[in-house]
């Protein structure tokens, strides 16, 4: 119902119960009507933040055919979502003309976005991408951002082939040094030029495994040669062999080629080995000198002992020659005379044996 005037009452028997017989301005007045004025109004103010918040948004949503709603925006704000990341995603994929190739929703950036991953970071890669021709989907694409893999880099990587050192310079200063077939050291550097591999990313060993293999095989190359001078006239073939033995399986590139930097020539590794050899096997040579010197003193020993045995067998055999005597002088088959001439021979023995110089003197 109307009212004729603001100072009007309300007709009699429709006015409500806690109005009842007071004017509007009078309602106004009073306490609850500026709480009702002041909650309004603070309705209206919130209410119109929102919508300038979101407007701007939702203008170039609309300008740009992204089709995202102002209720949509305000309802990712509500599930945690940044509205203004997948607004701007959602434009980026609409000027690129993703849609061409692929279906990209608006549900699918935001569940991107709450698993974690970066969504403009997976929009500029599949642009760059379908720029290059590259057989990327939307799908692929988020699998890889969420497995931790820099996937706009990976398809820059892919375009434009990156260069690795073997060995890595910024985790060792060294080279790879290695032996040829004639003994003389070998130290040398590669580069390696690598472009990623899309279809093994995920899953696909990294950078370190390709340098570690490109390592490797560089060594195993030189090793089966069999002079170090065919590898200084030739070194491009131990890049051809290398590159041969496909070392790029089960990793996240391939590699295009392998080139040997530098190569320097080092020590001579097979006379320093030769050298240790003999000197071992003149050590080896001592000890079994110094066994046979050591039996030999003992044997000599041996024998010592033995004449020294014998010598005093002989004592004792001498000392039963004048038992021997008795006992004849006794049984009477030695007589005085006999005895006698006896003595006189060796006395005549031992004369000879002091004039020849020998030992004199005999035994009784």
């Amino acid at each position: 119902m109307a009212w004729a005037s603001i100072g009007a009452r309300w007709p009699v028997g429709d006015e409500p119960d806690l109005l009842s017989g007071v004017t509007v301005l009078e309602f106004l007045s009073s306490s609850a009507g500026i709480v009702t004025l002041v909650v309004g109004g603070i309705i209206v103010l919130v209410i119109f933040a929102i919508v300038m918040r979101y407007f701007g948004m939702y203008i170039q949503c609309v300008t740009t055919g992204a089709k995202i709603g102002l209720v949509n925006l305000i309802v990712m704000s509500l599930r945690k979502v940044n509205p203004t990341v997948i607004v701007r995603s959602k434009i980026m994929a609409k000027q690129a003309k993703l849609s061409r190739h692929f279906n990209i929703t608006t549900r699918d950036l935001e569940a991107h976005y709450l698993a974690g991953g970066n969504v403009p970071n997976v929009i500029r890669a599949l642009v760059a991408s379908n720029r290059a021709h590259l057989d990327l989907d939307f799908d692929t694409a988020r699998a890889i951002d969420l497995a931790g893999r820099d996937v706009l880099d990976a398809v820059r990587t892919s375009v434009y082939p990156k260069v690795i050192d073997c060995p890595d310079p910024s985790k060792t200063s060294g080279t790879l040094d290695a032996v040829a077939g004639d003994g003389i050291q070998l130290k040398a550097r590669a580069r390696v030029t690598v472009r990623t591999n899309i279809t093994q990313l995920i899953g696909g060993a990294t950078e370190e495994t390709v340098i570690a293999r490109v390592g490797q095989g560089i060594v195993q190359a030189i090793g089966s040669t069999s002079s170090y001078k065919t590898v200084l006239e030739n070194p491009d073939s131990i890049s051809r062999t290398v590159l041969g033995q496909g070392l790029e399986a089960q990793t996240a590139f391939e590699i295009v080629s392998i080139d040997i930097a530098d190569i320097d020539v080092g020590e001579n590794i097979g006379a320093r080995l030769q050298a240790d050899q003999a000197e071992a096997d003149m050590r080896v040579a001592q000890a079994k000198a110094e066994e046979q010197r050591a039996l030999a003193a003992a044997r000599e020993q041996e024998m010592v002992a033995k004449v020294q045995e014998s010598r005093a067998k002989v004592v004792l055999a001498e000392a039963e020659v004048p038992r021997a005597i008795a006992a004849a002088f006794e049984s009477r088959k030695l007589g005085l005379m006999d005895y006698y001439e006896l003595k006189n021979v060796q006395a005549d023995t031992d004369m000879r044996q002091t004039i020849a110089g020998g030992p004199g003197g005999g035994n009784q």
